[in-house]
This record gives structure tokens, sequence and C-alpha cells, in this order.
């Protein structure tokens, strides 16, 4: 009988020999290579066997591939998608895209990310419109049944002028102090906070006062229900004044004013209603729909009636949100915690936060490793307007950054490494050694035409502010451009930078670690450091004006680190040090650095060897320190200084 060999009858049938092999098998013969002679009656047996496999195969195309029809079906596009999972949201076969694709000119894998202008040409051949959209979107837009929807706390927002009090009016609300430890008496960047009182639960958000806070100020309206505006008794609307009035419109969110400081001295709260009329808001006593409050935060004055008329606001506007899914949070602030990683603080806009939740926030992903309440007790779940402290992110997110709650952590993390790359790709570009003072002269050659800076900060948020103010300043000649900004000490990697790009460095209540000031010394890169946001804008137009005041540099005198906390009655809590290099003088300026943050800038009031108080000592020895901040902890560094006026060039 005529036999006919593996090799033969696949070249026949246009299959692969395997598949022969493979055939071979169903119907009861063991054949193992394609030189393999087999008798004419089992080839007719497997001619008829691979004859049904491909018409099978043809019948499964046909009935994948969608009929065409005046009928177009929209296909959400989120962030990037494989061909594979772009397939299966048009409810296709993976290959029948793939082919599409391949009479493209685009030879992809099923696995493989498939851009929008792609998807959006192949969506059209099958009768369908690719949309792009992003998670955010997509978690902001999903539809709410009114039956989900549960009443929620109201989040307010305190806005107004420098020094009108705002800090003061919730640290009066909340029991504690913060405006004292402020640089300046500002509020340097946002926190959030929950207060409960008998007749239910208010969610604050402090933002600062100062103008180049606007950025911020705005995306805390962004969650705000209800703002708190707040303007002095004896003053008056001032800038920022109108500034938070501004936002506060834009963002469509009612206004209550609260007129503070009414037991000071000149105080004239029908003035503050005369003069805001001018601005849109006209008091409920003249006929108008603005609540206004007469309060004292130093004196407790009005408060009750404050949070009264708060929680009414909130009754009327009917402030609901349904609990039972997945959470979307706002980023108010973030920074890196040298013990806990990445820390963020957030508000829960919609959902329930919990323990072990994959989340994607800017270009970041992670899981919620821990949660911590306004009063760092922690907690296992967050209901909406909860603000919480979230532990867990991969990287420092940016203030006003969307944190959304994922499927799995495979979706976090595919989402942010897209984001991350498109993130490297808007970076990429040109980069162009300079200081403040030679700026001007720069500009006017013609030799300057972006001036490039380095922002360095100890929260993002500050970061952002400063960024936003610095891209606001105007020159025909040059533009601002800020290369760089994030939060935490600054590194070697930073000055490497610094070098590559001929910026400059601007440092705002942080410090830089020795080896970065060893090598910006080498390299010769101006590190400017301040504490107040203010000053550091103002130099930068001054500087590129021409007209900059004259300079004073900080010189460091020594340095010790804490090793031991005494507390000593009627004087307070004293450190016991170790002086590390340089020589400590009593009654100069010092700063107290914890991980390479500044948190307190003051006077070195005592300086004690044994019992004796000294004026000095020097590196080596052991002293006692005492400054006039009681917070201090073990390995902390105390840094003396003076201000030496430099004569300008």
């Amino acid at each position: 009988m005529k036999k006919i060999t593996v090799k033969e009858l696949a070249a026949e049938l246009r299959v692969s020999p395997n598949n022969i092999i493979d055939k071979a098998k169903e119907v009861g013969i063991r054949l193992k290579r394609s030189s393999e002679s087999m008798k004419e009656d089992v080839a007719t047996q497997i001619r008829n066997l691979v004859s049904e496999s491909k018409k099978k195969a043809e019948i499964e195309k046909k009935s994948s591939t969608p009929a065409k029809s005046d009928e177009v079906k929209v296909v959400s596009f989120m962030e990037t998608l494989t061909v594979k999972e772009f397939a299966e949201a048009m409810g296709l076969a993976p290959n029948v895209v793939l082919q599409e694709l391949i009479n493209l000119g685009s030879m992809a894998t099923i696995n493989e990310l498939i851009n929008f202008d792609a998807a959006s040409i192949v969506g059209e051949h099958f009768g369908f419109k690719v949309e792009l959209t992003n998670i955010e979107e997509e978690a902001e837009e999903e539809e709410e049944e009114e039956i989900n929807l549960k009443p929620r706390p109201p989040i307010v927002t305190i806005m107004g002028h420098v020094d009108h009090g705002k800090t003061t009016l919730l640290d009066t609300i909340r029991k504690s102090s913060v405006a004292e430890k402020e640089a300046g008496g500002i509020t340097q960047h946002i926190g959030a906070y929950q207060v409960v009182i008998q007749k239910g639960t208010i969610t604050f958000i402090d933002t600062p006062g100062h103008e180049a806070f606007s950025q911020m100020r705005a995306r805390g309206a962004q969650v705000t229900d209800i703002v708190i505006l707040v303007v002095a008794a004896d003053d008056g609307v001032m800038p920022q004044t109108i500034e938070a009035i501004n936002h506060a419109k834009d963002a469509g969110v009612p206004i209550v004013v609260a007129v503070n400081k009414i037991d000071v001295e000149g105080a004239n709260p029908e003035k503050i209603k005369q003069e805001l009329t001018a601005h849109g808001l006209v008091s409920e006593e003249w006929g108008g729909e603005t609540i206004f409050c007469e309060v004292s935060a130093k004196q407790n004055i009005g408060i009750d009636q404050l949070l009264e008329m708060m929680l009414l606001v909130a009754e009327m506007k009917e402030l609901k949100a349904n609990p039972d899914r997945r959470a979307v949070c706002l980023v108010t602030e973030a920074k890196l915690d040298k013990g806990r990683g990445a820390v963020a603080t957030i508000i829960v806009k919609k959902g329930t936060l919990k323990m072990s939740d994959p989340f994607v926030c800017g270009i970041y992903s992670g899981k919620v490793r821990a949660m911590f309440d306004a009063y760092g007790k922690k907690i296992k779940e967050a209901g909406p307007s909860t603000p919480v402290e979230v532990l867990g992110f991969d990287g420092v997110p940016g203030a006003g950054d969307t944190f959304v709650v994922v499927e799995n952590d495979k979706e976090a993390r595919r989402l942010s490494l897209i984001r991350q790359e498109k993130h490297r790709v808007r970076g990429l570009g040109s980069r162009t050694l300079i200081t403040l003072e030679d700026i001007h002269q720069q500009i006017e050659e013609g030799v300057l035409k972006e001036l490039k800076v380095i922002i360095k900060a100890d929260v993002m948020g500050s970061v952002q502010a400063i960024k936003d103010s610095l891209e606001k300043i105007e020159n025909p000649e040059v533009e601002v451009k800020v290369i760089h900004g994030s939060a935490g000490a600054i590194n070697e990697a930073d000055i490497t930078l610094a070098v590559a790009a001929n910026a400059i460095i601007l440092a705002f209540s942080v410090r830089p670690t020795d080896q970065a000031i060893q090598l910006a010394a080498k390299e010769k890169i101006e590190i400017r450091q301040y504490s107040v946001i203010y000053h550091l804008i103002s130099d930068i137009q001054t500087a590129m004006e021409g007209m900059l005041d004259p300079v004073y540099e900080e010189e460091i005198l020594g340095k010790a680190e804490i090793r031991q906390i005494f507390s000593v009655p009627k004087i307070g809590v004293i450190g016991g040090s170790y002086v590390l290099d340089g020589t400590l003088v009593r009654d100069c300026s010092a700063r107290l650095i914890r991980d390479n943050i500044v948190i307190y800038t003051g006077t070195l009031t005592s300086l004690n060897r044994f019992k004796d108080s000294v004026k000095e000592v020097s590196a080596g020895f052991e002293c006692g320190i005492g400054i006039d901040y009681q917070d201090i902890k073990e390995k902390d560094i105390v840094e003396a200084f003076k201000m030496v006026e430099i004569e300008r060039k």
C-alpha cells in the first residue's frame, strides 16, 4: 500500500508537521518524526480532521467580526491599552485586531501597548468610536444611584489675607496651636483636620494666606463645600482677600464671612460689610445672601455660632456621597518621611478607603499600608469627607493629585508605569553656571533666555506654590523655568542636575546634606535658602530687574547633635549635646534640623558646660543647649549661624 511521510502530508495540507502528528494521535496512531511514514488510509483520516478544523476556525472568525451597521459604538480608551484589552473592549478576537494592525503596517503582539491614534483607526474600521479618557475621569463620572447616597460632613476651607487670623481661628476650633510654629507667622502648606461638635462633624482645610499659594488655594476649593472668608475687623479687605473671593466664586462655593479680631482696638465690622459689598458679598442683614459672623479667634468669641452656620449651610446644600464604592480622594499634602517613606494627607471625596486598597495617584501607585486620622490615631477605613494620612506610596505625589482606588495591584502598577513614561517623555529636552547677582547682566547681554531653577522644599505643596508663582513672573527677555521640584533635603543628584542644566537651587525650609554642600562648593552651584516664600519670589523678581538689595549670607558657626533630653523645672527642655564641628555661641541664631528638614529657626538661648553657663563651646566637647522651642528629640542637629552682609559686586 502506498505510504506518505508526515512532512509530505504537512506540505500538501499547508500545516505544520506537529499538527499532523497531533491529528494522528486522534486516530490512534503514534508518529514521532516528520520523516516517519503512514499508510494512505491513515493520511485520509488526517486530511478529514484538518479540513474540519479549518472550517471551524473560519466560522469562529466570521462570528467574531461584527457586521457593519449605522450605529456607532463607543469604546473608552483609558490611558493606554494592550492589543488584547482593546480587542476585548470591542468584543473581538485579538487576532482580528492584530490582522488589522498588520494591514496598517504595525507588527504588534497581543500584549503590546497600542496608542490612541492607532486605536482610533482600527476602531473606526470595525464601527467603533474610540474616546480617550483616564481613570480619574472614569471614577468621577461613575453614575451614582440616589438610593446609595448618604449624608456626609461638609468640607470647609478657611481663606483670607495674610495675618488676618486664619490659623488662629482653626486653632481655637480644634484646640491646638500651629500658627506660632510657622515661619513668619504664615501657614506654609495645607493641613486637613476633622472637628466633631455636638450637632455634627466638619472637615477643615487650612490653606495658606499668601498669594504665592493661590494655586494651592484653588486646589483646596476643588473639594470644598463651604469657604470661611476671614477678614480682620481692624484692617479690612486686602489683595489676598479679593483673591480668595475669586477662587471661591470660580469653584461655585458658598462663602461665610468671619469678621475676626472684633475685640481689638479700632475694630469696625460694619466697615468690613460695606467693603465686601463691592465684591458681591452682601450681608443678610442688608438684604443679601452672605452670612456674616463676628468672631474673636483669640478670645473664643462667636466660634460656636460660626460652626452652627457651617452645619446650616451644609444642610441646605444636602451634601451626600456613596460610601459603598471604590474611593476617589484628593491629595492636599505630601512629603518624604525618613522612617515611613512617602506620606500623603488626603481627603476622601467618594467611597470608603480601606486598608490594603491598591491605588494610583499621579504618576505613582501603591497599596494602603497604614492610615491615620487627624489626631494621629491608626484607623482601618475612612468614609467620604474624612481627612487621613496615608502610607504606602512608591513615590511622593503632588499636592492636588487625584488618588483613585483601582481593581488590583497589577492595574495600579500598569497605570503608574504608563504615566511615568509619559512624564519622562514630556521632561526630555535641552538643559542649559549662574548666580542670582549676575542674572540681570546676562539678560541685558542677551545670554540668558531662560532662568532655570531647581526647587527643594519640606513638602510638595510648597514646591508647587513656588513653581506656580515663579512661572507667573513676566519679563520680555527671559522666562523662569522650573526644571525640577521635589520634597526633601538637597542631595548630590540635585547638584549634578544643576550643573548639567546651568540652574540655581532654591531651598525652602530644607538643608543640603554634607555631601551636597561639598559638591556644590566644588561645582560653584548657588544654593539660596529661605523660610518665607514671598522673600524667595521677591529675590527672583528683583534679580531679574537688576535691583537686588544688600545681600546677607549665612556664616555657619557650628553644629551639635542632641544625644539626651533633660526637662528642667522653670526652664524647660534642655538638649544634652555633642558639638560636631565649629563653635556654638550663646544668643546666636540657631536652627533645629531633623532628617535634614528645618523644624524651627530661632535663638540659642542657653549654653552650659556641666552646671556653668558659658559663652561658647567648641567642637569635641559636650554641653547643654536651650533654644526657644520645646519639641526637641534625640539625634536632632542644632546648627548655629550668624548673618553677614556681603559686599555687592
